[in-house]
Order: C-alpha cells, then structure tokens, then sequence
C-alpha cells in the first residue's frame, strides 16, 4: 500500500492508504492530487450529487442527507477525527464528461465539507489528460 499525506486546513497531517477497489487492477490506476473545489464544480452535474449537495452547489450537513449516507459521513468523520489512514477516493470522467466520485465518495465530501482544499485520489490512467484542469 502506498500512503500519501495531506496537509489540512486545521494544521494536522492526513494519511491516505490505496482504497481497496483498485487492488485488482491497480496498473490501471495513478493516484493525483485534485482540487476540491474544482472536482465538486464538475461533480454537481452527477445524477448522484443531489444526495450529498443542495441545489446551489453548498454540501449537505449530516442530518440533511439521505438515511442511507448519514452513516457513511458520521464514519468518515469519526476517521479524520481519530486520525485513522483514509482510502483515497476512486475519481473518474462520467458520461457527461463531467467528474464521478466513485468510491470513497463519503471521505472525499465530509474532507470537502471540512474545507480541505486538496485531495489524492486515485484516477485511470486512461483519464489522466482529462483530469489535469482538475488537478491542485
């Protein structure tokens, strides 16, 4: 496993671990630092986005998410507060060649949420030229 750290905003050091979706075909993958707030610019035009975003673009506070996500950002809150290694999310390009937050989508939006500016993600190789724009 590969570790990345994160410098965040409150001035304590994140650990990043390779997230397990990758293991099988972990060539096909590179992991890059993006922007936050730009991957979530792009990212609101996901048919998924209205579960963790409100409409004018702001991230939902815990309680206003859907029943089935409150526990996965209390989990990934509890995490960063224990400062337990986080899995880097998996980020792709989506049909409307806009930016999915595959999995670790819950770390990836709670770090977000708590004004993180900068992230490593893991992306496709395939998908590198794409991400650039995006990248911190």
């Amino acid at each position: 496993m590969t570790r990345g750290y994160l410098r965040m905003k409150k001035d304590a050091d994140m650990a990043f671990i390779d997230n397990p979706a990758i293991r099988a075909v972990p060539d096909k993958y590179i992991t890059v630092t993006v922007d936050v707030g730009k991957i979530l610019k792009s990212w609101r035009e996901s048919l998924f986005a209205h579960e963790w975003m409100l409409p004018d673009g702001r991230l939902r506070a815990r309680e206003e998410l859907p029943p089935g996500e409150q526990p996965k950002r209390a989990e990934a809150e509890e995490k960063i507060k224990a400062r337990q290694p986080l899995e880097k999310p998996v980020l792709g390009i989506g049909l409307m060649e806009n930016v999915e937050i595959g999995a670790g989508r819950a770390v990836f939006l709670t770090l977000a949420a708590q004004g993180v500016d900068a992230v490593p993600v893991h992306i496709p190789k395939s998908n590198r030229d794409e991400f650039r724009p995006f990248m911190a």
